[in-house]
């Protein structure tokens, strides 16, 4: 039987749209971009390299080849410009938007530039859109949105106080959504991504994720520090259940618009299960894993335990995330061993430093 995600791809084959993803040179956006080529779309990519990397987009022209590359067209800018989020938009059918500064840690650090990219930046791309007439504005949304909210799974409708400035910026990237949806008969969808994963994730930076940060130290015969006891839980997703959500979004139909939609599996994985899953997967992939995880204290501004409720995506988007926390590792690992030495520097940048153990964010 063929679901609702291959009927989209051969929709799409057979009638090629033009596309705008912001923060297309990131780890999700790049991801994006590469199915929309293979998919044979006209693409524009809009980035000002602040998170992403010229070598992401090195990666997919490689893997796409010359002829659906020459479908994509760059503008190296910055969404806090208004001027270059109307350029970039100009024409396009759909927009991708996934630029913005991530991680908690950073936006504790530095609300206010969290706060100029990730609220500023979506107000000019919506503003930039409605005026474009784009047929429909999906938006990279998160999970940090359910704040304090206790209760498991988390369902779109129970929210909680947000823990951290980089969540109130998400929330309010919603809230502004609805708001023009409701001014302006904007069409747009967030997607509530939890913990996505995969390849092009950067492990470098204080603020780089669990998984690809974790993997960069196991194959170095480095420490892994767990902050909290290991019992920390969240509800990994594998970037190819994201980039589904996202095209389905897209063409969604009138009654699926101006909601927010969970993206992960509905599983729930801690800390220390995620160890022992990569310490399995890396020995199939012959690296042997020779140092047990230390602890630490947890983390301000996290939450203990995350896991999404999916049943609106699937019911109303036909969403079928293809990849469980396991598959979508053992997918990832060869990317990873093979990018362990070069491209990305890990040795240069991460492993020169005096400290003897890792930690990453959730």
């Amino acid at each position: 039987m063929v679901n609702n995600f291959e009927k989209v791809r051969c929709d799409l084959r057979d009638h090629p749209r033009k596309w705008l993803v912001t923060g297309c040179a990131g780890f999700i956006g790049s991801n994006l971009l590469e199915t929309l080529l293979m998919l044979d779309q006209d693409v524009i990519g809009l980035d000002n390299f602040a998170t992403g990397y010229q070598r992401n987009l090195d990666e997919v022209q490689q893997r796409v080849g010359a002829k659906q590359w020459g479908r994509f067209q760059f503008f190296n800018g910055d969404i806090r410009d208004s001027a270059a989020c109307k350029e970039a938009v100009d024409g396009v059918d759909y927009v991708l938007h996934q630029a913005a500064l991530g991680s908690v840690p950073r936006s504790l650090e530095n609300p206010v530039a969290t706060n100029d990219t990730n609220i500023n930046g979506f107000l000019n791309m919506l503003i930039a859109s409605r005026d474009a007439g784009v047929k429909s504005f999906v938006y990279a949304a998160s999970s940090s949105t359910y704040g304090d909210h206790p209760g498991l799974p988390k369902v779109e409708d129970c929210i909680g106080r947000p823990l951290s400035p980089y969540a109130v910026t998400k929330y309010v990237n919603e809230l502004y959504a609805q708001v023009f949806a409701r001014c302006y008969n904007f069409k747009a969808i967030g997607l509530r991504y939890f913990n996505v994963f995969g390849k092009r994730q950067d492990p470098d930076g204080a603020y780089a994720a669990v998984i690809p940060k974790w993997i960069a130290a196991m194959i170095m015969d480095q420490q892994v520090t767990i902050n909290g006891d290991g019992g920390t839980s969240r509800d990994f997703c594998y970037v190819e259940n994201a980039v589904q959500a996202n095209l389905l979004a897209a063409v969604a139909p009138e009654d699926c618009l101006n909601e927010v939609y969970n993206v992960a599996v509905g599983d729930i994985t801690t800390l220390n299960q995620l160890h022992g899953y990569l310490t399995r997967i890396l020995a199939a992939n012959g690296i042997t894993v020779t140092k047990e995880p230390v602890y630490a204290v947890f983390r301000r501004g996290d939450v203990l335990h995350s896991q999404a409720d999916v049943s609106k995506a699937v019911k109303k988007l036909g969403y079928a995330p293809e990849y469980h926390i396991y598959a979508g590792l053992e997918a990832a690992m060869p990317w990873y061993v093979a990018h362990s030495g070069r491209g990305y520097a890990w040795e240069d940048r991460i492993y020169r430093r005096c400290e003897s153990s890792v930690s990453a964010r959730i």
